[in-house]
């Protein structure tokens, strides 16, 4: 394994996740890939992870669960003896009126937006601490800094705010420590999803290669004094 630092991507099986994890391989001595039920694209994550010359190491875990989320902290400390970036990319989106809502529905969208985050950090922070550098980088959404109306999308523009709230109090309180938390904030990305199920990869919109160079950039040594910012990869977007 190449010398350097070794990142956790949560949510790395597919899509932006994939991306990142991709992109993090080519500075990163490891990346650790979690997954939650798709294991065959887990692995194809770390093939392509290897190919770029990181040792990859596949997790799974059920995110929502803390127990879970403290589990999948400590396994991969285990395997790579310490985690120096975090990115808390899982986000599942939920398209429904906000009215038709169910209290299960809501918590659905903020334990798998927000608290998975949540649980993630906490339990990453200690051994950054220790070794006094760490980079951590929360996965939000391109509007959810906008105090608007989202009547199909609310608890998951809810929770993606609140995310934002949790980045900058963390970055906050380890402003001591060489720990940098930040927001990377896609709009619409090709190959996302849409209402009804569609995609969004005839809208010529953002890439997910662009969010995982800002992603990148963060996890970096450039980035050390960047703290509690939110990057908003989203071009104009509904600016």
């Amino acid at each position: 394994m190449r010398e350097g630092r070794i990142a956790l991507v949560t949510g790395a099986g597919r899509g932006l996740g994939r991306a990142i994890a991709v992109r993090l391989a080519e500075t990163m001595a490891g990346v650790a890939v979690h997954y939650r039920s798709h294991r065959r694209g887990a692995e194809a994550t770390a093939r392509l992870v290897r190919d770029r010359g990181a040792a990859a190491e596949i997790v799974p875990a059920d995110l929502s669960d803390e127990a879970a989320a403290k589990k999948l902290v400590r396994d991969v400390e285990r395997v790579f003896g310490r985690i120096d970036v975090l990115i808390n990319n899982v986000g599942p989106i939920l398209f429904k009126p906000w009215d038709k809502l169910s209290a299960a529905a809501w918590e659905s969208v903020f334990r798998g937006n927000l608290l998975s985050a949540y649980y993630c950090l906490k339990s990453a922070l200690p051994g950054m601490r220790r070794r006094r550098w760490g980079r951590v980088v929360n996965i939000g959404y391109g509007r959810a800094e906008h105090l608007a109306a989202f009547p199909t999308i609310l608890p998951y523009a809810a929770a993606k705010t609140g995310l934002l709230l949790l980045t900058r109090t963390a970055a906050a309180s380890e402003i001591g420590s060489g720990i940098m938390v930040n927001m990377v904030s896609p709009g619409l990305i090709e190959g996302g999803i849409l209402p009804g199920g569609r995609t969004a990869a005839r809208l010529r919109l953002g890439a997910p290669a662009d969010v995982a160079a800002a992603v990148a950039f963060l996890a970096g040594e450039e980035a050390g004094r960047i703290t509690g910012t939110n990057l908003i990869v989203a071009g104009t977007w509904k600016m």
